[in-house]
């Protein structure tokens, strides 16, 4: 089932967070109601992106400096926008993703020292009219998402952002939940250290209440995706 005009949401937050299970789980949801769903993540989502994902992710563009690495994400978001979010939301489909432009404000932008001006005109360039309808912000203790993502990257080396300080990720915490704060219509926080079961029921209300919106105003430019 296509809907008129699709919806994009976003599922945002630290390092093991919880936020690719939890956006897989409402994908199921979803599926077996008769929508069309696409899954999708950042850096990558699309074939130039995805080569994109092995620089940044293995710190091969660390050297050349965060103003560099924050070229690299929105070159990357851009075709991730033109050749995947876009075409979809255009076939009234449901598309979700696993990081986006927030993702850039709070790593480059906040923790990356790179001036506001030029971090929005990166945005403004990348996503090119596409915003999400609704973010999902999951708010997690550094701490607690640092020692999950260890644990889960325990058979291979941490990538470029889970190798840095705590301090660091805590700082990434706040950043976003004062876009969340700043962003009240678009943005939604939900508690990371609720049992998963807890967290999918409340993911679950959110996209029911975003459905429900029916014909309103959204984020989101519907001319943008269409």
């Amino acid at each position: 089932m296509a809907l008129t005009k699709g919806l994009f949401v976003t599922f945002e937050g630290g390092e093991g967070a919880g936020k690719s299970t939890q956006m897989h789980l409402l994908a199921d949801s979803l599926r077996a109601r008769g929508y069309d769903v696409l899954t999708t993540r950042e850096p990558g989502g699309s074939v130039g992106a995805e080569a994109v994902r092995h620089v940044l992710l293995s710190g091969a563009a660390e050297s050349f400096g965060i103003r560099m690495e924050a070229i690299l994400f929105a070159a990357a978001r851009s075709d991730h926008v033109e050749e995947v979010i876009r075409p979809a939301l255009q076939k009234g489909t449901i598309v979700l993703c696993d990081r986006f432009m927030d993702s850039a404000r709070v790593y480059q932008g906040i923790t990356g020292n790179l001036e506001p001006a030029f971090v929005e005109t990166l945005e403004r360039v990348a996503v090119n009219g596409v915003i999400p309808d609704r973010t999902i912000i999951f708010d997690l203790p550094a701490t607690v998402g640092l020692e999950r993502a260890r644990r889960r990257a325990a058979s291979n080396s941490p990538d470029r952002f889970e190798k840095e300080q705590l301090e660091t990720h805590e700082k990434r915490r706040e950043a976003f939940l004062d876009i969340a704060e700043a962003d009240p219509r678009r943005c939604r926080v939900v508690d990371a250290a609720q049992p998963p079961d807890v967290i999918a029921a409340e993911v679950r209300e959110i996209m029911e209440s975003l459905l429900s919106e029916g014909d309103e105003p959204r984020s989101s430019n519907a001319e943008a995706a269409s």
